[in-house]
């Protein structure tokens, strides 16, 4: 029930990726525990100098297991669940070639839909669930069929982990599908539902081993049971949980900041709704973070305070300072980052600000308003190289200087044009509106009488601005790809158990970014938003900005498998 244009545009729609990609990182996992339960003793499955409690056992069942041998049961299962939902995606590109070439001789359809697919999303959502229904039973048939047979594919899943886990990975599809809009490929999304189902199925056997520890014969989770793996559960599908409980409030936050005010039926109450419904979110998220899933990681942890237990482990590194340092050189990094950039944005902007008396100062230095690259969500961005608001001159001679700022620069052009009022007084030639002059930027100014310092101090920082060179969109990007080297490569180094804990917390932070930003929940949102705008290019012309999240799990995805 998806249309080409809920994928992103790329040469290739990655299907192989998508079938193959699961499938090896799982026999990946399992050769790891393989080689780790062949040595003769067998080796510790926890990675050498991670500090870190020892993974949970269940000792009142009939047949206790070791930690390794419970991890490589379970990784044989996660390469079952690997070649189990390859099988579903299958089956779903499939069904939809055959419908689709049946359908295609009936009816014409515009550009990037297709016609077996309705164009109403109630008929839609409703097709999908009768068609996920049928390919959960036809695979449980499957399931039982191969056992009738005597045949060991998939027979490590019970009945109820197929039920479950087809379920779950056919709505992480269609959810991902709709609300990625234009975000990933065909291959991608089948990765990435691969990944929510694997999650969601570590956390159902966590807790079912939790319930019943007797009856169950060894927790199947695809990494050591350890505290690590209890957070991590708890903060990225707490976060995903935490949307979609909190989902009606995100609803009609992004409806109310969309429409005009004229459409509403009470527009002088606009704002005062935006804060009654952020703070509604903000004290939701506070509730379910501190009481449901709070409440989960305590009980996992043995009564332990999920928040205390964080404060005392961040005190147990090899040192007792190093995991202080650790967060301290990552907050250092990480705020003089997002500081310089907001000052980025802010230069952008200064030049387009209306002053007093209702004069524009538009930069036409050389290169500050020639085409360069567009915001593919938006078009030209303020900050970015192709936005100009030089397309209205009100008099001739503005539309003189302008129309040498537009092609190329004339020697001995004006740095600054003014689109005034006629009735202001001209301001002389090298001269700012303060009265401030610049004969040649090396120099300082002359300061007038009576001259306000704090004005001149701004005129100054404006100046030098002139002369610092906007990094192209490409360029912002690797800045950043650069700064998570430089942030977690030392913290893998030096502490990888403390890094996966970080990696996590990460993820969930920029999950509830993206609400806020998304969503446009006040205060931030507008903020978050512009200043994420400019490091897009064409793989975020969807509704989610994805870049940072991928950027994120190819950091953390060597220490989350904790190899």
């Amino acid at each position: 029930m998806t249309v080409p244009k809920n994928y992103r545009n790329a040469q290739d729609d990655g299907i192989l990726t998508g079938l193959v990609g699961s499938a090896l990182i799982s026999a990946a996992l399992l050769y790891i525990s393989l080689a780790m339960s062949s040595t003769d003793p067998p080796g510790n499955p926890i990675p050498a100098g991670w500090r870190v409690e020892p993974p949970m056992t269940l000792p009142y069942s009939p047949n206790p297991k070791t930690p390794l041998e419970a991890l490589l049961l379970s990784r044989r299962y996660l390469v079952s669940q690997a070649t189990f939902c390859a099988t579903i995606l299958i089956v779903h590109a499939s069904a939809s070639a055959v419908t689709e070439a049946r359908h295609r001789r009936k009816l014409v359809v515009p550009e990037g839909e297709i016609s077996s697919v309705p164009r109403k999303e109630g008929r839609r959502i409703y097709l999908y669930i009768l068609f996920t229904i049928s390919v959960t039973l036809w695979i449980l048939c499957v399931r039982i069929a191969l056992k009738e047979m005597k045949l060991g594919i998939w027979q490590s899943m019970s009945y109820l982990e197929v039920v479950a886990s087809a379920t779950f990975y056919q709505f992480s599809l269609y959810v991902c599908a709709r609300l990625a809009h234009r975000g990933f490929t065909f291959g991608e999304l089948g990765l990435v539902a691969f990944g929510a189902t694997v999650l969601f199925m570590e956390l159902l056997n966590l807790t079912s081993a939790k319930l019943w520890p007797v009856t169950t014969p060894y927790i199947k989770t695809f990494r050591l049971p350890t505290p690590l793996l209890i957070y991590q559960l708890a903060l990225i599908p707490g976060s995903l949980l935490t949307g979609f409980l909190l989902s009606p409030l995100l609803y009609l936050s992004r409806h109310i900041a969309q429409r005009p005010v004229r459409r509403l039926r009470f527009p002088l109450e606009k704002q005062k709704h935006r804060r009654l419904l952020a703070l509604a979110f903000y004290a939701g998220t506070v509730l379910i973070v501190g009481g449901l899933i709070g409440l989960w990681a305590r009980w996992c942890l043995g009564g332990r305070d999920p928040w205390v237990y964080a404060v005392f482990w961040v005190l147990e590194g090899k040192n007792k300072w190093t995991r202080p340092a650790l967060l301290a050189y990552w907050g250092l990094l990480i705020s003089i980052s997002v500081a310089g950039w907001t000052r980025q944005l802010a230069r952008g902007k200064r030049w387009r600000q209306w002053n007093s008396r209702g004069n524009m100062h538009l930069s036409v230095a050389s290169g500050d308003v020639m085409g360069g690259p567009a915001s593919p969500r938006y078009g030209a961005t303020p900050a970015g190289a192709g936005y100009s608001t030089l397309a209205q001159a009100p008099t001739s001679t503005s539309a003189g200087i302008l129309g040498q700022a537009g092609g190329s620069q004339v020697p001995g052009a004006a740095p600054v044009a003014e689109l005034s009022d006629p009735s202001a007084p001209p301001t002389p030639p090298g001269e700012s509106m303060l009265g401030l002059r610049f004969p040649n930027m090396p120099n300082l100014p002359d300061l007038p009488n009576g001259a306000n310092l704090s004005n001149v101090a701004t005129d100054l920082l404006d100046a030098a601005d002139k002369h610092v060179p906007t990094l192209s969109v490409n360029a912002r990007r690797k800045y950043f790809h650069a700064l998570a080297v430089v942030m977690f490569v030392p913290g893998i180094a030096v502490d990888a158990a403390f890094t996966h804990l970080a990696f996590s917390g990460a993820f969930a932070l920029f999950t509830f970014t993206e609400y806020v930003r998304y969503f446009a929940l006040y205060p931030f949102g507008a903020a978050v938003h512009l200043f994420m705008n400019e490091f897009l290019d064409s793989k975020d012309g969807g509704t989610a900005i994805l870049s940072h999240f991928y950027l994120l799990t190819g950091c953390a995805n060597s220490v989350w498998f904790e190899g």
